[in-house]
């Protein structure tokens, strides 16, 4: 594998740890701003959901400026996002002020779930997609982990504590923003906008194993540019299936309930029976296993292929998801049993859909509407996160933990079906075989 290809995926997929970072840091400094700002169920709803109403936008119309200005570019816009909403959120002086930044580090967030992982699967070589894919998915574990250990680490800095774990989240934006500038554009955008020899230069940089003028004239072939430049194709046959496909995985990959647990495992904790700050230091064992498992799947995603790890995730999901609704309910199960059911939900999670739906999601829509198809499905994943997210506090104060776990579930379960009969897998075949198989040419 080249450096120069580690690198440029190195470097995209930082926008998956400033994106993990950045949904997950609300975790542990939830307890303190929202006894800041003396906020309801209803308040503290709205606080979470802020940002990702600013990642259903993002992720929504990202694509187009992706298609126009290119991948790298707007990348380096969404970094500058980053670093604004980091210091922002942190000086927060009200509620307002918070959901303003916290909305403007949506946008960014929505937008890298689109283009960081687009980029890697544009760049990468047929056998290695997978896994350099899925590096975006690690970087967001690991940038997950990062923010519950920085929360834990900055408990005791006094009442300020939930505003500098905000403003930490100012340094891997800044790291972004400064290692675009060493990486070059995706070659098959470079193709779009007409720049042959420097799309050309990039597919040898990146790559030993294909011939590069070949792979240049597959890519030229399978651009249309009256596609790319109109919406009203994605509705249209043969597209129409691949992108209401496309929404549905982003749709049941929230509802497993995983970022309930990122957003709110302190609460859920403490609700269990633990205190504030074993709560949140839970949250890192948490992490830890989201990391593990996801090295695990990137290890065989290639080996096993996509559909496989979702049909295993879906099964093992929905079994520690039921058995923990009903502890929780019955109160049959103490705090740590209760701890260790999450965490074999998130390795199975992990192992599965965590590390799949951005490779999925990245591949899955020929190169003519690969931007904006990969917009709707991330769309779709932002969409029901925010609805998730605003109703949990309310639901649970009215129905309890148990049933909304109870539902999850369920979602899971019916999931696998979806899975076994419409998904087709993905691995081993370039992108533009792939258009050609997933459009049965």
């Amino acid at each position: 594998m080249k450096k120069t290809l580690l690198l440029y995926t190195f470097v995209a997929a930082l926008g998956g740890l400033v994106f993990g970072f950045d949904t997950a840091v609300i975790n542990g400094a939830m307890p303190f701003f929202v006894k800041h700002f003396d906020l309801t169920h209803a308040m503290q709803g709205w606080a979470v959901s802020s940002a990702l109403i600013g990642c259903i936008i993002g992720a929504f119309f990202i694509g187009r400026p992706g298609d126009i200005f290119g991948r790298r570019y707007m990348l380096k816009v969404l970094s500058v996002l980053f670093i604004v909403s980091s210091i922002g959120t942190g000086l927060a002086v009200n509620l307002s002020m918070f959901v303003i930044f916290r909305f403007i580090a949506g946008l960014a967030i929505g937008g890298a779930s689109v283009l960081s992982p687009m980029y890697i699967s544009e760049i990468a070589p047929a056998r290695q997609r997978g896994r350099l894919t899925a590096t975006f998915q690690l970087a967001i574990v690991i940038g997950i982990l990062v923010a519950f250990f920085s929360d834990y680490l900055l408990i005791d800095t006094g009442p300020a504590n939930w505003r500098w774990m905000f403003m930490a989240g100012l340094l891997p934006g800044l790291a972004l923003f400064i290692l675009l500038y060493f990486v070059s554009e995706s070659p098959r955008w470079l193709v779009k906008v007409g720049r042959m020899e420097e799309a050309l230069a990039v597919i040898r940089s990146v790559s030993h194993e294909t011939d590069p003028d070949q792979t240049l004239q597959e890519i030229r072939g399978s651009i249309d540019n009256e596609i790319m430049g109109k919406n009203i194709y994605l509705f249209r046959k043969p597209y129409l299936k691949l992108v209401l496909i496309g929404i549905a995985v982003g749709m049941f990959n929230q509802f497993t309930g995983i970022n309930i647990i990122m957003y709110y495992a302190t609460d859920i904790f403490r609700s269990a029976g633990f205190s504030t700050n074993s709560a949140i230091g839970q949250t890192v064992l948490i992490g830890l296993t989201n990391l593990v498992f996801t090295i695990i799947a990137m290890s065989i995603i290639d080996k096993i292929g996509r559909k496989t790890l979702l049909l295993i995730g879906s099964l093992g999901m929905t079994f520690f998801l039921g058995l923990f609704a009903y502890l929780f309910k019955t109160g049959n199960g103490g705090e740590f049993l209760l701890l260790g059911l999450l965490i074999g939900f998130i390795a199975f999670f992990a192992a599965s859909q965590g590390a799949v739906i951005w490779v999925l999601l990245s591949e899955m829509f020929p190169n003519n509407i690969r931007a904006r198809g990969t917009s709707l499905g991330s769309f779709s994943h932002w969409f029901f996160n925010a609805l998730l997210s605003f109703l949990f506090p309310v639901v649970t104060g009215s129905f309890g933990v148990s049933n909304a776990f109870a539902f999850y579930a369920i979602a899971t379960f019916i999931s696998f079906f979806f899975f076994f009969f419409l998904l087709k897998e993905t691995k081993g075949r370039s992108l533009e075989e792939l258009e050609k198989h997933m459009l049965g040419k």
